[in-house]
């Protein structure tokens, strides 16, 4: 079975050798760059599994090279996790809105950084067993292009955004609570509030309707039957 491969974007030299070191001791194979626009070149010729991605870089910022991958066809399902120096809410739900996975603070932590990168490839892995198109009611959920279509009409939504619809979808009629929602939309190692799940929901809604996702007072949503 083939190595998976992890690139690194940071400009920061020591702990490029360090997070390399850390990963190859794993079994990973390990790509590493300075350079926010290098990383994009690198992303289009490897085609790694997971990409570790700095936010604060001279020259291209990491919720810019985030932005560009997400928008390329060939690499946006690649998962991205930011490592950051400095927690900003701003910023951090910036980067969730563009598609990112997940953040890990600096310093790193060794076993964090393992156990992070462990949950966010095991989630897509998992992610891949769904239908690729899903059928319920008036819409048509396209997994593949993250594309919801009502009649003529095609809404391009943002990762979280869809993939918190797709979950909901899929399981229609049945009431899940938010902090469910968070733990299999955004993962259970990310810390985020229960509502940003609120928030994802209003942005769903004012996109697609209404009609479609119903607020279960003091327990959270269900997805009409």
């Amino acid at each position: 079975m083939p190595k998976q491969v992890i690139l690194v974007v940071d400009d920061e030299e020591d702990l490029l050798e360090f997070i390399g070191y850390s990963l190859r001791k794993e079994g990973y194979d390990v790509l590493a760059t300075d350079s926010g626009e290098q990383g994009i070149k690198m992303a289009k010729e490897n085609r790694p599994d997971l990409i570790l991605l700095d936010i604060m870089m001279p020259g291209m910022s990491g919720i810019e090279v985030c932005r560009l991958i997400k928008q390329d066809t060939e690499l946006k399902h690649i998962p991205i996790v930011f490592l950051t120096a400095k927690m900003d809410e701003k910023i951090e739900v910036q980067g969730l809105d563009l598609g990112a996975d997940d953040y890990l603070p600096k310093p790193i932590s060794t076993s964090k950084l393992k156990s992070r990168i462990k949950a966010v490839l095991r989630r897509y892995r998992n992610a891949d067993k769904p239908d690729a198109v899903l059928h319920v009611h008036e819409l048509m959920i396209d997994r593949d292009r993250y594309v919801v279509t009502i009649g003529e009409t095609e809404h391009q939504l943002p990762k979280k955004e869809f993939e918190l619809l797709y979950y909901l979808a899929s399981r229609k009629g049945k009431v899940l609570d938010r902090q469910t929602l968070l733990n299999e939309v955004w993962g259970n190692n990310i810390y985020v509030i229960d509502r940003t799940v609120d928030v994802h929901i209003r942005k769903i809604r004012e996109k697609i309707g209404e009609e479609y996702i119903e607020t279960v007072k003091g327990v959270g949503y269900r997805f009409r039957q």
